[in-house]
C-alpha cells in the first residue's frame, strides 16, 4: 500500500464549521480511480493547517492518479481559501484500524 499527503495552510476554521461540507464532491472524483483505497482529512481549526492522506494499492496505481488527482487538490484549495504547500509519497509500513 502506498499513501499520498498533501499538505495545505489556509484560515482559521471555526469550532462550529462542518468539515465534511465539502468531501463528498471530493471523494466522489476519486473513490473510482484505480487503486484507490480511501482517504484521510485532517485540521488544525486554530492555525487552518490541513493534511489529506490518500491510500492507494500500490505505488503504480498511485502514481498514474498523479495528473488528476493534482488537479483536484488545486481545485479545492483554491474553493477552500487553502494554498498546497507540499505533497509527500510514501510506501505505508503497516497500519491498524480498530475493527
Amino acid at each position: 500500500m502506498f499513501a499520498r499527503l498533501s499538505t495545505y495552510q489556509g484560515s482559521p476554521v471555526p469550532t462550529e464549521g462542518d468539515l465534511s461540507a465539502s468531501s463528498e464532491a471530493v471523494v466522489k472524483q476519486v473513490k473510482w480511480m484505480p487503486g484507490f483505497l480511501g482517504v484521510y482529512y485532517l485540521v488544525d481549526r486554530a492555525t487552518g493547517r490541513a493534511v489529506s492522506l490518500t491510500l492507494w494499492e500500490d505505488e503504480e496505481t498511485m502514481r498514474d492518479s498523479e495528473e488528476r488527482t493534482d488537479q483536484i487538490r488545486q481545485d479545492t484549495a483554491r474553493r477552500e481559501g487553502q494554498r498546497v504547500l507540499s505533497v509527500e509519497r510514501f510506501e505505508v509500513g503497516f497500519s491498524h484500524l480498530k475493527p
